[in-house]
């Protein structure tokens, strides 16, 4: 990725675009006089460019906070504003309660480009508009409070396939890349069977690897830093052959893989439901006539049953599988909660007893670990930005149309007003009924509409991995626990951690063979 942590290069890109960003007249030479915001120091065309955070961007986004001494902050980019919000109130105040103009979204120029990426009809890229609206009725009618139950049976079976592949794995020395690994595959292996009714057989399988890969790309795009073409839009008119552009070929290659990701998944539902031996999904049910999608020509109904597939898979698989990684750190760094946690399951199920959906009422403490893994090391933190669709005014700020929400809820997190030793993993910190969950699936009429079952995931596997396996501190040749470092990984819209060691092992002998007899055929 060309992301901004290259200075030298970035401002070579800046001398070489700035006469084509002046021609376009993008109000590059400064703003009419507004009241913004509170902004770090501003230069002549650049604008805030200095200031953008070149590592890290909700770090960076909260330490600028922080320097400002305000939770709103305000950047300009060659004339596009941007707004970054800190903190849960006004976050709610905009993006709920004023949601009808702040529901449109920004995709970044090189995601969203046809001549690059081209994610154009991607439902979570969407504008605020009517086929954004018919795709989130599509979402909603299967991932409803009411409606996602009838996917406990399969969570919890997926769920035993996993606890079934880390017994086998226990003894492999590179626990990290166990569990990281096990996660994404178990959560891939419920998305493509919940989407398509497909069922994944193993880690080399074609479609897990396209579909993923494509996931990956995705998550990596968005964000505003990674590429220089979302800071210069201007630069994607640069010919192919300017020497410098072999991003280019990345995003062409990029969106030729993605077409193709989209394409045979749905393929092969539509031969299975063809051939009357599709297994129940999503896509299953609307293509058998469904009526939400009865009125489309079939052409249109492909386009848009091959973007809701992937958007499936996509909101189901990567913040939860990331999130259960952060939830074994969690473990390993606070050995109190997990016994406490343990202890429950134990008291209430009895102690060879997996838990099941129909549990999930009985744990209270487990609920509330739940709800501390989402905000200790929350899996998204700043989201997919919004878009001001009006003039609007805030706290004496004036908010311009087109402006650019980004509300960061890892500074959110990490207020202490609201969240006592914010650092600190405390899942009792729950009982309190004024500390709130952390707003961590986003805000308004764009929250993930997959909330309901991402939560459901988390619950089944959170308390299954912890009354079936015990995760320790690694030893050093010594015998002295190696305390981990828990750091974040590379700058996507998935926040991942870097790897860190650690050991897991059945609880006991008992458990072990607990695990052994489940049935997971």
């Amino acid at each position: 990725m060309n992301t901004i942590d290259n200075r030298t290069m970035l401002y070579a890109t800046l001398v070489a675009s700035a006469a084509g960003l002046a021609l376009l007249g993008g109000g590059l030479l400064g703003s009419n006089r507004r009241r913004h915001p509170p902004s770090p120091k501003s230069y002549p065309l650049i604008g805030n460019l200095l200031s953008v955070p070149s590592g890290l961007e909700h770090e960076g986004y909260m330490k600028l906070g922080q320097q400002l001494k305000s939770d709103i902050i305000y950047l300009e980019l060659f004339g596009q504003h941007i707004i970054v919000l800190n903190s849960a109130e006004d976050s709610y105040e905009l993006l709920e309660k004023r949601s009808a103009i702040y529901s449109d979204r920004f995709c970044p120029t090189f995601t969203k480009d046809p001549n690059l990426f081209d994610q154009t009809r991607n439902p979570g890229l969407l504008g605020y508009n009517d086929l954004w609206r018919h795709h989130r009725r599509m979402m909603n009618k299967w991932l409803n409070i009411r409606a996602v139950t009838q996917f406990d049976q399969l969570l919890e079976h997926q769920n035993h396939l996993l606890l079934h592949r880390m017994l086998n794995k226990s003894t492999q020395p590179q626990a990290f890349e166990v569990v990281e690994h096990e996660f994404l595959f178990t959560m891939a292996s419920t998305m493509l069977r919940l989407a398509y009714g497909y069922r994944l057989q193993n880690e080399d399988d074609k479609i897990f690897a396209q579909v993923q890969l494509t996931v990956d790309r995705t998550m990596d795009s968005v964000m505003f830093t990674n590429f220089y073409v979302n800071i210069f839009p201007s630069l994607a008119r640069i010919p192919d052959w300017v020497p410098g552009t072999g991003w280019k070929r990345t995003a062409r290659d990029w969106r030729r893989d993605r077409q193709e990701a989209l394409r045979t998944p749905y393929e092969w539902t539509k031969s299975q439901v063809k051939a009357g031996t599709a297994e129940p999904s999503v896509l299953k049910y609307l293509l058998e006539g469904d009526e939400s999608v009865a009125e489309l020509s079939p052409e249109e109904r492909d386009d848009r049953l091959q973007e809701l597939g992937m958007a499936l898979y996509a909101a189901g698989t990567d913040t939860t599988a990331t999130a259960l990684v952060k939830f074994v750190a969690a473990m390993v760094i606070n050995p109190d909660a997990q016994t406490k946690a343990q202890q429950e399951i134990d008291a209430v199920l009895g102690p060879l007893t997996l838990p099941t959906m129909a549990d999930r009422g009985r744990l209270p403490y487990i609920h509330n670990l739940c709800l501390e893994v989402l905000r200790w090391h929350t899996a998204a933190p700043t989201g997919v930005p919004h878009v001001c669709t009006q003039d609007d005014t805030y706290k004496g700020y004036d908010i311009e149309k087109g402006t650019i929400i980004m509300s960061n809820s890892w500074a959110m997190s990490r207020n202490s007003n609201t969240y006592k030793d914010p650092d600190v993993f405390n899942p009792d910190r729950f009982l309190d009924p004024n500390v709130p969950p952390l707003p961590g699936f986003g805000w308004g009429r764009r929250k993930c509409p997959g909330i309901h079952f991402a939560e459901s995931a988390l619950f089944i596997m959170i308390s299954s991995l912890l009354a079936s396996f015990t995760f320790t501190k690694k030893l050093d040749d010594e015998g002295k626990e190696i305390i981990p470092k828990i750091e974040g990984a590379t700058n996507s819209l998935t926040f991942s951690i870097k790897p860190f060691e650690f050991d897991f092992k059945p609880r006991s002998e008992q458990h072990r063979q607990l695990i052994r007899d489940l049935a997971v055929s």
